[in-house]
Parts: C-alpha cells; sequence; structure tokens
C-alpha cells in the first residue's frame, strides 16, 4: 500500500522529477458532445425500458463528471523517481511495492510509463513522459525494477479512452 507523503517518510535522492496534469484534456468538437449525447440518450432510454434504474443513474453521473471535468482545469501532480521509489503527487510506492515497468513511446501522440503494481486491488500506474527522455528513465528505472520489454502496445483502455476522448 503507498504510503501518504509527510514528514516521516524518507522519499531518498531523487533521480528524475516532472509535472503532469492529474488527466489528460481533449479537445472535444461541437460534434463530439451532439454524437456522446445521443448515445447516451439512447443507453438511459434501454436502462429505464428495462428498468434498470441503477445503470440511468450511473450513466447520468458519468455525463456529469465528463462535463465538470470538461469545463475546468487539471491540477498539475509532482511525479518523482527516487533511489527508493516512485511518488506521485503525495502518495509514495517504494520499489517492492511496483512490479514490471514498460514504456509506450511514439510522439507526439503517445509517451507513457506504466508501472504495475504487486497489488491485485491497486490498477497499473500511467505516467505521461511529456518531454523527459525515456531512454534516461528507462535507465534509472532497470536499475530497481524488471522492464516488460514484450508490451508493445499501450493498453486497450488507454486507446478507448484516446481515441473516444474520454480519459
Amino acid at each position: 500500500m503507498p504510503q501518504i507523503i509527510n514528514n516521516t517518510v524518507t522519499l531518498g535522492t531523487i533521480l528524475h522529477e516532472w509535472e503532469v496534469d492529474e488527466y489528460e484534456r481533449h479537445d472535444r468538437p461541437k460534434r463530439w458532445y451532439v454524437t456522446m449525447g445521443i448515445f447516451g440518450v439512447v443507453l438511459i432510454g434501454y436502462a429505464l425500458y428495462s428498468q434498470n434504474f441503477l445503470f440511468a443513474l450511473i450513466l447520468v453521473l458519468f455525463a456529469i463528471i465528463l462535463f465538470l471535468q470538461s469545463h475546468q482545469a487539471a491540477p498539475r501532480v509532482v511525479v518523482r523517481v527516487t533511489d527508493k521509489g516512485v511518488a506521485i503527487q503525495h502518495r509514495f510506492y517504494t520499489y517492492e511495492e511496483l512490479g514490471d515497468f514498460f514504456i509506450i513511446y511514439r510522439p507526439p501522440e503517445i509517451k507513457t510509463l506504466f508501472i504495475d503494481t504487486n497489488s491485485s486491488l491497486r490498477p497499473r500506474l500511467r505516467v505521461p513522459l511529456l518531454d523527459n527522455d525515456p531512454n534516461d528513465i528507462r535507465f534509472t528505472l532497470r536499475q530497481y525494477l524488471t522492464e516488460d520489454t514484450k508490451i508493445e502496445e499501450e493498453p486497450l483502455s488507454d486507446q478507448i479512452s484516446r481515441l473516444w476522448r474520454i480519459s
């Protein structure tokens, strides 16, 4: 379980540090809103027709969250790779808590570091690299973690969220 960063947590020597947006902002044209609105109304209609009110509520909440997210600036998050672990904003993951990592680098669209956690309850960490040199970060992380060189594509969930502009 990651530690909350406070005065008692020792991060170690910071090897790499950069800031990223907490979530990716997409430029969505009016056509996107119309298409997703029609799709959402159809799904809500189906949910009401099948008397699945929980699904209808989830769809409405999802729409509200997307709307609010698109109309505010994403907060900035500090990412630090240290000799003891990886710190993302207020959470510190020691290398013992982390599994393999891989980097998908296809600029300008995809420049992302993925780090698996050893916990089945914690999701994979996804960190945009921005303008950082992926080879420097790869070299540093290889000293502490195993690189999964078999993975050459970003996860399907990331592909879908980028394609549909919903991340």
